[in-house]
């Protein structure tokens, strides 16, 4: 296997160790036409597969303790989703334990048991409503039309980079207001449940921290986001009875979605490691509280294992010495 032998290479182990941490979010049971940036079951299975084939797969606390201590194994690698939907029980879990992998889930507390992520209810409002075009002008959010799955999917994106950045309550405002105006019924069994939460530990899956609500954390006052990230892992702690060590920033690009006071944060509240989305892997020189994740899109074999050498052969962008301004 050409793939595993060159992982093996530009990654070995011990003192220059280097860690590819992967990043999901869902994992659909079936194809979906809109909804095509997430992985089904099969697609996900013969990722899973792959990275099987190619990487030494380890749960997340031991590649950090190991990180830590420069012995990693050559290909190291950990598998991590953010958020905390559903699918990642019913789909992802069944898959993940059929191959003997564990994964780590970071769980944004106060959607769990029914509640739903702002970007869903936009997501789900324009995938489901029946109109030809959706007029939203009356908030500035533009005419959109929808007689295509590509044109939905153009839909939902424009609607997403206009919400994202605004100010929590701002944003849960617009999301309502493209819901009523999409005149459709939403969900309400996207994301885990807490029995689920606690299944998934049984199970030997790990669970990390993720805030309660999925704020940009750069947008907040230092206490505000702090009072964030320390509730959501309060109540994992007393939900799974265990201390919770690991975290990921919501959205995690340094210096956009988190500040250099947010990551010392974290120190202060007990976290042994923390991840972004900056692309990347993570080696003995990372800042721990700023490791790097990489979301593996190609779907062909080719493709697949080159973009995870290129990824590999990436300089990390977050030394222990350089924390985002």
């Amino acid at each position: 296997m050409i793939e595993k032998t060159l992982l093996k290479i530009v990654a070995p182990g011990g003192r220059r160790g280097k860690l590819s941490i992967f990043i999901f979010h869902r994992v659909l049971p079936r194809q979906d036409q809109v909804l095509n940036w997430d992985l089904d079951a099969a697609g996900f299975e013969q990722t899973v597969r792959w990275l099987k084939e190619w990487f030494n797969v380890l749960p997340l606390d031991q590649a950090v303790a190991r990180l830590k201590d420069n012995s990693l194994p050559p290909a190291a690698a950990a598998i991590t989703f953010d958020d905390g939907y559903a699918d990642n029980f019913t789909v992802a879990m069944p898959i993940l334990r059929a191959y003997g992998l564990t994964a780590s889930f970071f769980i944004a507390t106060g959607y769990l048991n029914g509640g739903r992520m702002w970007n869903d209810t936009i997501v789900e409002a324009v995938r489901r409503c029946s109109k030809a075009r959706l007029d939203l002008l009356k908030e500035g959010l533009g005419v959109h039309e929808l007689g295509s799955p590509d044109a939905i999917r153009k839909a939902i994106f424009s609607l997403l980079n206009d919400v994202k950045y605004l100010g929590r309550c701002e944003r849960e405002k617009a999301a309502d207001y493209v819901a009523a105006a999409a005149g459709t019924k939403l969900p309400s069994d996207l994301m885990l449940t807490a029995e689920q939460v606690r299944e998934m530990r049984r199970a030997g899956m790990l669970i990390g921290a993720h805030t309660v609500s999925h704020p940009i954390l750069a947008r907040l006052p230092p206490e505000e986001a702090r009072t964030e990230v320390a509730e959501s892992k309060r109540f994992l702690e007393s939900l799974l009875q265990e201390r919770v060590g690991l975290f990921a920033y919501p959205n995690g690009k340094p210096n956009v979605d988190y500040r250099a006071v947010d990551a010392e944060m974290l120190h202060g509240l007990g976290f042994d490691a923390a991840l972004t989305t900056a692309s990347g892997v993570a080696d003995a020189a990372s800042d721990i509280m700023q490791l790097p994740r990489f979301t593996p899109w190609e779907r062909t074999r080719f493709r697949f294992g080159a973009r995870l050498v290129q990824n590999v052969l990436q300089n990390p962008l977050l030394r222990s010495a350089q924390t985002a301004e």
